[in-house]
């Protein structure tokens, strides 16, 4: 591996950890379980410990994840730093952290303890008397929840005995039995399921309602003590029995432990446990006991070298394969997924997977009737492994992907060398409601009023079935009034109106009102600047989409299948006959900047942001949010960013504002 592909994989790996701490600890939705969040910071920390002279301050191995966020309360910094754990994975690493203890400091006492599956709080009380919670935050600040801290029955309001000052850190949870009940009443009441107790929790004690929190029964564990004022502790240990003393429920079932083997033993017997437990753990937390040796052992800006955190592997079990079923979404992806056996994992039924795509069943060579593998990695989503191929029946057959849509029937579509199969056929029952909010939406046609809650009902009535019925609405008009689709008569005056003016429309929006992949905004420009309108597009040949900057092999391939699709010719022949503009007037100046991607970063002095843009594009360039390879120039302005590291690392062409100016002018 050259220094190119060496930075190239730790930028793309820094970007997915990135987004993936975002989506947990700041939007509570992870799209990924444990397992495979924990194997690219593996490969991540295996790549700088063999080039440390890559490795950033802002990369996720040297910053603790997540963000205060300004929902429930203000921003708070912390009086101590809310440090998180270093994860390892096997019992050599867990022996490893042990033994290098015991040679520093020979009496050390180890703690071993359940790592509780939910959300990092402190806990303030001032002369006795509770008055401050603050989440986690970034590990600097946090946000202030302690009106919705109150209504938890596990916090306690009051300690009995007289400390000036104490600071404790504890999870929030949720138990099994409570996220059952949450999640039955959200489905009732039609709103998001939750995706596991974690989420939940997040969610809610970030809530700006008290009631929802108190309605939801968030539950606690404190398992340290952050800081003291008026009274001294030499462990752990002891700091648990005071707080068991004054009422504050801490981790359950710890063990004290002085070697690997009572350290071991420990972990094994959370782990034989964690099935019973009404709540969910992600692994068993070892620390030193003594106060004064963790001082000895110091910290990381990221970690305290006094802990680790052991997370347990993913259980898995056999079961088998009842049946490979097909979905489409409402983007047209269409989604294998396995049927199987009910099984129970992590005290959870489980009886389907995701099987993603053609190649992952491919590869894994999974056949109905098999014994697959099923694993379900930090209680969120089942997944396959493999396949037991030992027990494998006979007269088993390989598994392929149908010609047509399991929907509408019409052929479907994948890309050379990419994963997916798509039906891109636009009148799809199961992708029309999507089509068409797209369609209407602010990006594409932007038809006021016509959106999210009208388009399902227009469905429902058989009023539209495709993009073109929705310029056949006037037509309709008594009837939508009648049945009060859009409401009032004035109500549905002016958006019959909407849908007329959008007629009007730049072609570019009408591109990307039709859901081609690939071709948003952006695209949709670059496109119509090129070929002056959509019917040119239409017939244009492979060689001369990809040629589009910025285009590229693969969109340039989805935008010739689509139009190469008869269903596609009758609806973009329809838009012409009911009007819709097909042809741009618009003029392209010719320049030296025409067809280059630029990208803006930091203040500019003489322009803002949106002139520089519209002067960019004025003169036949593109403007990009985002630093890519494709990307010509990066223009910085003061105090730029992360966009600016990254155009050094690809050694893109960077100007200043007064180099800009010239290239324009």
């Amino acid at each position: 591996m050259n220094v190119n592909e060496i930075k190239s994989e730790l930028a793309e790996l820094r970007k997915k950890i990135k987004y993936h701490n975002k989506r947990y600890y700041d939007d509570d939705a992870p799209e990924i379980s444990d397992f495979e969040y924990d194997n690219l910071m593996n490969r991540l920390k295996e790549i700088e410990k063999n080039f440390p002279e890559f490795i950033t301050k802002n990369s996720p191995t040297q910053i603790v994840g997540g963000n205060a966020k300004r929902t429930a309360g203000k921003i708070i910094p912390h009086d101590v730093q809310m440090l998180s754990l270093q994860d390892i994975f096997s019992r050599d690493e867990v022996e490893n952290f042990v033994e290098d203890v015991l040679k520093k400091i020979p009496d050390a006492e180890f703690v071993v303890e359940e790592k509780i599956d939910g959300l990092s709080l402190a806990l303030k009380y001032r002369d006795g008397k509770f008055f401050q919670a603050v989440t986690r935050g970034d590990g600097l600040v946090g946000e202030d929840v302690t009106e919705n801290a109150k209504v938890i029955s596990d916090v306690v309001q009051e300690i009995s005995d007289d400390v000036k000052y104490f600071e404790i850190r504890g999870e929030v949870y949720m138990t099994k039995k409570i996220f059952e009940k949450v999640n039955e009443r959200q489905k009732n009441l039609g709103l998001k399921i939750f995706a596991n107790p974690r989420n939940c929790a997040a969610g809610t004690l970030r809530q700006l309602d008290s009631r929802i929190v108190a309605e939801r029964n968030l539950s606690m564990f404190v398992f340290n003590l952050q800081k003291v004022e008026g009274k001294n502790f030499s462990s752990h240990t002891e700091a648990y029995e005071f707080m068991q003393k004054n009422h504050i429920k801490i981790i359950q079932n710890y063990s004290v432990c002085k070697n690997f083997s009572e350290v071991w033993a420990a972990i094994e017997k959370i782990a034989e446990r964690r099935k019973n437990l009404d709540y969910d753990i992600d692994g068993a937390v070892i620390k030193i006991n003594n106060f004064s040796q963790r001082e000895i052992l110091g910290a990381t800006s990221k970690f305290p070298k006094w802990a680790i955190a052991y997370k347990y592997p993913p259980e898995e079990k056999e079961t088998i394969l009842k049946k490979i079923e097909l979905s489409v979404g409402r983007t047209g992806k269409i989604t294998p997924t396995a049927i199987f056996e009910p099984i129970f994992l992590n005290g959870t039924k489980v009886e389907r997977a995701t099987l993603h795509n053609q190649d992952f069943i491919k590869n894994l060579d999974v056949r109905i009737g098999d014994v697959i593998k099923v694993y379900k990695s930090g209680e969120i989503i089942p997944k396959v492994s493999g396949v037991n191929i030992s027990k494998r029946p006979e007269n088993s057959v390989p598994f392929k992907f149908p010609e047509n849509c399991p929907v509408c029937g019409h052929k479907i579509f994948r890309e050379k060398n990419a994963a997916d199969f798509f039906c891109i056929n636009p009148n799809c029952s199961a992708q029309i409601e999507n089509h068409l909010i797209n369609f209407a939406g602010r990006n594409a046609m932007d038809i006021k009023g016509l959106g999210e809650t009208s388009i399902p009902k227009l469905i429902e009535e058989n009023f539209v079935k495709n993009i073109s019925d929705i310029y056949k609405l006037k037509n309709f008009r008594a009837e939508l009034i009648e049945k009060k689709i859009f409401g009032r008569e004035k109500a549905t005056e002016n958006i019959l109106t909407a849908i007329e003016e959008s007629k009007k429309n730049n072609p570019a929006k009408l591109l990307t009102g039709l859901g081609i992949f690939g071709v948003g905004v952006a695209a949709a420009k670059d496109l119509i600047k090129n070929f002056g309108g959509i019917e040119e597009i239409s017939v244009a040949s492979f060689e001369d989409l990809k040629n589009v900057p910025d285009i590229g092999e693969i969109t340039a391939n989805h935008i010739k299948n689509f139009f190469d699709d008869e269903e596609n010719k009758k609806l973009l022949a329809e838009l012409k006959i009911l009007g819709l503009n097909l042809k741009s007037d618009e003029k392209i100046i010719d320049s030296g900047i025409s067809g280059k991607i630029f990208v803006l970063t930091g203040t500019l002095s003489k322009y803002t942001r949106n002139d520089a843009a519209k002067k960019i594009e004025e003169l036949g360039g593109i403007v990009k949010n985002s630093v890519s390879k494709k990307t010509d120039f990066l223009i910085v302005g003061e105090d730029s960013g992360s966009k600016l590291q990254k155009a050094e690392e690809l050694g893109i062409k960077i100007l200043n504002e007064s180099e800009f100016e010239k290239l324009i002018l």
